[in-house]
């Protein structure tokens, strides 16, 4: 029964796009199967999805920290500048809805995404350097993403930053930190082990609970306000993960980074942790803002989507320095 779950965790992994798109389709379809997606539900999921990654962290990744201080502090510093400035960009240039803008600076405003780490190892980046900065950027997250949406949104809408602080604080940094200590304390367990080989195909599934859960909930408004919503949706988070991707791969060559470092902080910039996104959206805008949970449910479908097309691009392209 184990062989099965690491097969099918292998499997979700390899196909994580394609999963989370059938889920989206099916939701619209039919929204009754993800409507348990709320409130506590999606915070526990998103929870999981965090201790999953803690699970992949061991001590040599805080060494690895320790020996590449400056390329963690410059990836870390593109982060938290080029995804919000991305984000806020277009909120004041075409002067979008309050709905839309608080939600792609949500996004914008998260650390990188866990799948980020999956993306570079496909692209043949620089999968230290990657975990590296996922990391950093989640344990940063419950102090820096509640200052960035106060600083880019606090003139829009209430900003409750202390409330954003704890409920980043108890979805990212406590479920890493445990699945980080049940590593340290069971790597020796071989048994242990075996059940973490197929923690991220859970992921992948918990992902996809979040998408459907918040494609579930904005169902109605969605049909309501007809395909206009979505393509203006889709085109605001299409511009923000595009640019994300190509900024990061230009500082990369600013600061003379190798072709690996280079794939490897294009992914982290351009991917976001818009599941982070969702349950933040749901937790702190829903009422005043319903529609502000679209742009994240559309992040999280397409930066999966986008990231493995990304790493496959990157993959072809042959390359001789190291």
């Amino acid at each position: 029964m184990l062989k099965f779950f690491q097969r099918l965790s292998q499997l979700l992994s390899s196909y994580t796009s394609l999963f989370i798109i059938f889920v989206a389709i099916i939701t619209l379809f039919f929204p009754e199967l993800f409507l348990w997606v709320k409130g506590y539900t999606q915070t526990i999921i998103l929870g999981i999805i965090m201790l999953t990654m803690g699970l992949t962290l061991s001590t040599a990744d805080f060494k690895i920290l320790a020996s590449r201080p400056l390329d963690i502090l410059l990836g870390t510093i593109a982060q938290f500048t080029i995804m919000p400035l991305m984000a806020y960009a277009p909120t004041v240039l075409f002067g979008l809805s309050p709905d839309i803008a608080i939600g792609i600076i949500l996004v914008g405003c998260c650390p990188g995404g866990v799948s980020s780490n999956i993306m570079s190892f496909l692209c043949k980046g620089d999968v230290a350097f990657s975990i590296g900065m996922t990391t950093v950027s989640t344990l940063l997250a419950p102090f820096v993403t509640p200052l960035l949406v106060l600083l880019l949104a606090g003139q829009s809408v209430d900003v409750d930053t202390y409330g954003m602080f704890l409920n980043i604080l108890i979805v990212t940094i406590i479920p890493v930190a445990i699945g980080f200590s049940l590593n340290i304390a069971f790597q020796n367990n071989r048994l242990f082990q075996e059940l973490r080989s197929a923690m991220p195909g859970l992921s992948v599934v918990c992902l996809a609970c979040i998408v459907g859960g918040v494609i579930a909930a904005v169902h109605d408004s969605l049909i309501s306000h007809g395909l206009s919503l979505f393509f203006l949706t889709f085109a605001v988070v299409f511009c923000h993960n595009s640019f994300g991707y190509l900024l990061g791969y230009i500082m990369g060559s600013i600061f003379h980074f190798s072709i690996p470092k280079r794939r490897t902080i294009s992914i982290e910039v351009g991917m976001q942790n818009a599941g982070l996104a969702t349950n933040l959206a749901a937790t702190f805008f829903m009422t005043t803002n319903p529609l502000s949970i679209v742009p994240c449910a559309v992040s999280c479908a397409w930066h999966s989507i986008s990231g493995t097309l990304l790493a496959g691009l990157f993959a072809k392209q042959k390359f001789t320095t190291k």
